[in-house]
């Protein structure tokens, strides 16, 4: 047997061979992946070249979702309209996190209502963070929220009018999104104080609760009037009174409460007088006392007198005997009388004497 003997010229002829093989079969693997979008992008006209699908791959970019956004917008005409919206614009809004299908939702939508959204302020609404497609469906189609928000508070909106009665209402705003202001305008919590706010206001500056309950769309008109949405991301359509109901009598309980408040005071102001009465009445028996204790100093005395005037002979034996017989008068009276130790004993004998 005879064996074929290789040269050495042989080698290179089949390592080519082998290389030309692993790129077909690298070609048609690449192929038969980006074939059927390519095959969509070229009969829709989306403009996406074989290459470009194959680059996305590279920038780590999804290229069914760019090419499925790219040909919804060409079928909407969107790029007849915005033409800045082309393929490397979805490219860059995709790798900047965004939602390029959304994106492109929220575009037709609009485009069919027609809004006043472009490119820029959808993609910018959507990389702040909002909900750019349902922002278009509010726009749309107005949603109805409810003041206060029974998620977060499930009472009412209490408001006083100016007899003094409390009335409780809840309220359904009706809105619609402001496309322009949706980038940094407030939010639905804002619109719903602002709306609870101009209710209690409104309230509280009528003058009787049955005008309210009479016509409870002067409030509601009256709110409105006020141009709450500025600042918000919503437009205000219409504001309703759901439910109003008569509350306590705040008025009279406040009066109530002034006057039990008043006689308070009063009956300490009372208080204070009779104190100071009984402080005065106890002076005036403490100055009694000290007058009494005076008088009966005074009475110490007149022996010492009457001895004294015996000794300078200004008195006889017999003026003393008058003397003594007076005071025995005196207490003969007082005891007639009933008159206790209270009344000075020299008090009648200075009256005869006189």
């Amino acid at each position: 047997m005879q064996t074929l003997a290789q040269g050495p010229g042989d080698l290179p002829m089949w390592g080519f061979i082998a290389v030309v093989a692993v790129g077909v079969l690298i070609f048609l693997a690449v192929f038969a992946r980006y074939f059927s979008l390519w095959i969509q992008c070229k009969m829709t006209r989306a403009g996406i070249s074989f290459p470009n699908l194959v680059m996305m791959s590279i920038r780590k970019v999804n290229p069914a979702l760019i090419a499925r956004a790219k040909i919804m917008a060409v079928q909407s005409r969107l790029t007849d309209d915005y033409t800045n919206l082309t393929t490397r614009a979805l490219e860059a809004h995709y790798l900047a996190g965004g939602d390029v299908l959304k994106v492109i939702r929220s575009l037709v939508a609009a485009h069919r209502a027609k809004l006043d959204m472009d490119w820029q302020v959808a993609q910018a609404i959507d990389l702040a963070g909002r909900d750019v497609l349902d922002a278009v469906r509010t726009s749309v189609y107005p949603k109805v929220i409810d003041c206060p928000d029974p998620k977060k508070n499930a009472g009412t909106l209490d408001a006083v009018a100016g007899d003094g009665i409390q009335l409780r209402a809840r309220a359904r705003v009706t809105v619609r999104t402001n496309i322009q202001q949706l980038i940094g305008g407030a939010t639905e919590e804002t619109v719903i104080a602002r709306v609870g706010q101009g209710i209690v206001q409104a309230i509280g500056s009528t003058a009787s609760y049955a005008d309210v309950l009479e016509n409870p769309d002067k409030i509601s008109q009256t709110v409105l009037n006020q141009g709450l949405e500025a600042q918000t991301a919503f437009e205000i359509v219409s504001i309703d009174i759901a439910d109003i109901d008569v509350g306590d009598n705040i008025g009279a309980r406040l009066q109530a409460d002034q006057a039990e408040a008043d006689m308070r005071v009063a009956q300490a102001r009372a208080e204070q007088r009779r104190a100071a009465a009984a402080a005065r009445e106890q002076e005036m028996v403490a100055k009694t006392q000290e007058n009494r204790a005076e008088v009966v100093l005074a009475e110490a005395e007149v022996p010492k007198a009457v001895a004294g005037a015996f000794r300078d002979n200004r008195i006889g034996l017999l003026d003393y005997y008058q003397l003594q017989n007076v005071q025995a008068d005196t207490k003969m009276r007082q005891a007639i009388a009933g008159v206790g130790d209270e009344v000075a004993p020299g008090a009648s004998a200075g009256g005869r004497g006189g």
